[in-house]
């Protein structure tokens, strides 16, 4: 018996209800579902910004009205969830949550929400994105060590190969393709993670978001931003992997893995 898995950055849930996203979730048939940069407290939460009857979610909120914010839903039996990463100024930026789900074949596994900042706003923040980066390496040592079958999944704002960007040259100068950037990516798939997209499809040259400027999305001129990064045992599980480009519930594209 399979089960699905679907992150998405929503760029607002309110936004993205707007554009259609409870008519979408029914028709993805995920069983569960991580969503990143929600910007909602949780006094402004109605019906459809909730997950649905039967579901069970953790969530974390930005202390700042308006910004970030992560969540996750599961129609699987949630064991237990939690927030935040340890990193002060991150957990008060509600980047990080966590859950684990009773899965159909494997048992308990662990599905990770994270939204990692972003740097394309100045010096400040790109040096924020790296103390991210840093820390979380010790964090997803940790995950690896307690042998609970484990996959993160979010917005990782770095495209890691010039397969996940549209134009590589013209953006090695650019937060979310800097050479330490991709580099940090090598360093946590060194430690035992596996990209699970890119295993299933390794030659596809596909992306999940799109500048408002300059009809990027409609000439299909992307970054692969968004991942499911799972321990080995959980990505060799993966059926099939794919980014739904046609959603259009957000600047960003759901990315979807079937384990078995």
């Amino acid at each position: 018996m399979s089960w699905t898995l679907t992150t998405l950055n929503v760029n607002g849930l309110r936004s993205a209800v707007r554009k259609g996203f409870t008519k979408w979730r029914p028709r993805e048939k995920c069983d569960v579902l991580c969503m990143q940069e929600l910007r909602m407290q949780t006094e402004q939460m109605e019906k459809d910004h909730l997950p649905p009857r039967g579901w069970d979610s953790v969530r974390m909120q930005a202390e700042k009205k308006g910004y970030s914010g992560v969540s996750s839903w599961s129609r699987l039996p949630v064991l237990e969830s939690g927030t935040g990463i340890g990193l002060d100024w991150a957990d008060n930026e509600g980047r990080t949550c966590w859950m684990v789900v009773d899965t159909p074949e494997m048992g308990p596994v662990r599905v990770v929400s994270v939204y990692i900042p972003s740097g394309s706003s100045g010096d400040l923040r790109q040096s924020m994105k790296d103390e991210f980066l840093e820390h979380m390496l010790s964090v997803t040592k940790t995950w690896l060590k307690s042998g609970i079958p484990t996959v993160i999944c979010g917005d990782f704002n770095i495209a890691h190969k010039e397969i996940d960007i549209h134009n590589p040259k013209s953006n090695k100068k650019s937060s979310g393709f800097l050479p330490h950037e991709r580099e940090w990516m090598d360093r946590l798939l060194a430690q035992g993670w596996v990209d699970v997209f890119r295993a299933c499809n390794p030659e596809l040259q596909v992306y999940s978001w799109w500048s408002n400027r300059g009809r990027a999305r409609e000439l299909d001129r992307g970054w692969r931003l968004d991942y499911q990064i799972a321990t080995p045992d959980l990505a060799a599980r993966a059926e099939k992997a794919w980014i739904r480009r046609d959603a259009g519930l957000s600047d960003h594209a759901p990315v979807s893995v079937r384990y078995a």
